[in-house]
């Protein structure tokens, strides 16, 4: 049995493989064709923290996969009560074949996969957010063809995303220009690299996106961290990705952003909305690979 808690939980194999699978998955789902290989499976969704891509993207997934949902949140179950989590992954765990946990500490999704009999995967934590970079490297796959060797700017907070790049990066062989204001640096020792090679950092962003392939950020404010948004608005003025920072890129640079995008605060509307942004591929991308790895932690590689 294996969990997916963080991008560098698979192997560039493995990854080659999903890669290839959820293409195949994908080309079938634009067909109309069926694509049951999960037929009397059930996902269990628990949700902490709120969503729209994550639940839709899983939620279809899975029932175009031939399976079956069960959506829970803390104000229905036990979760959000006193039952501890072990006791919790022990009773869904045996109901269910797979569990998928968009939650806040990565303490706990980790706390449960230790007590579940099933494959956990992580649709969220306050540190990493594998699947959104697992989407968007396939987008890049699909538009521009391999990602190694390449250069990605992430622009903005040193958050979930950010960490979950890095590791991408030391795992697949690109590189990541990294920049953020003072006091939101990335954390180097959360985001787990195995060496900081695969890694720059700049304090200019435009000098961030100078030659980059690819250009991304997310929200200033992530979900839990509202109380500093006044703040945070004030310190990250300057790391807004805009048009001078797309011309700064490569000429055919993509743009992506894992959504939901505040047009005028992170990124310019004339940027997410132009002609280099691929974020609603990205997004749609989100159910497509979710279906390879889904299908690749319960029956493995197939033929």
């Amino acid at each position: 049995m294996q969990h997916y808690l963080q991008f560098k939980d698979f192997s560039a194999d493995e990854y080659a493989y999903v890669f290839e699978r959820a293409a195949l998955i994908k080309k079938k789902f634009k067909s109309y064709e069926k694509h049951h290989t999960l037929v009397d499976r059930t996902l269990a969704m628990i949700f902490e923290k709120a969503s729209t891509r994550t639940r839709v993207s899983f939620e279809a997934g899975m029932y175009q996969l031939g399976g079956s949902v069960v959506h829970l949140t803390t104000g229905d179950s036990q979760l959000g009560r006193a039952e501890p989590i072990e006791d919790s992954a022990k009773v869904i765990s045996r109901m269910t074949d797979l569990v998928m946990i968009r939650t806040f500490e990565q303490t706990k999704i980790e706390r449960f996969a230790a007590n579940s009999r099933v494959p956990v995967i992580n649709g969220l934590t306050n540190e990493f957010h594998p699947c959104q970079v697992l989407a968007d490297i396939f987008t890049y796959i699909e538009h521009r063809g391999a990602i190694a060797g390449k250069t990605v700017a992430w622009v903005g907070d040193g958050n979930n995303m950010a960490n979950t790049w890095l590791q991408a990066a030391d795992l697949l062989g690109f590189t990541v220009h990294v920049s953020t204001p003072s006091g939101y640096e990335v954390n180097q020792a959360v985001a787990g690299m195995r060496s900081g090679a695969s890694c720059r950092v700049f304090q200019d962003p435009l000098q961030a996106c100078q030659g980059a392939h690819l250009v991304t950020t997310d929200v200033w404010t992530s979900m839990g961290y509202e109380a500093e948004n006044e703040a945070r608005r004030a310190a990250f003025a300057s790391w807004c990705v805009d048009r001078a920072m797309m011309a700064a890129a490569a000429p055919d640079a993509l743009f992506m952003h894992c959504l939901p995008a505040h047009r005028g605060e992170e990124v310019e509307a004339e940027v997410i909305d132009g002609p280099q942004s691929v974020v609603w591929d990205e997004a749609e991308n989100r159910m497509h690979v979710q279906k390879a790895l889904m299908e690749y932690l319960l029956l493995g590689r197939l033929a």
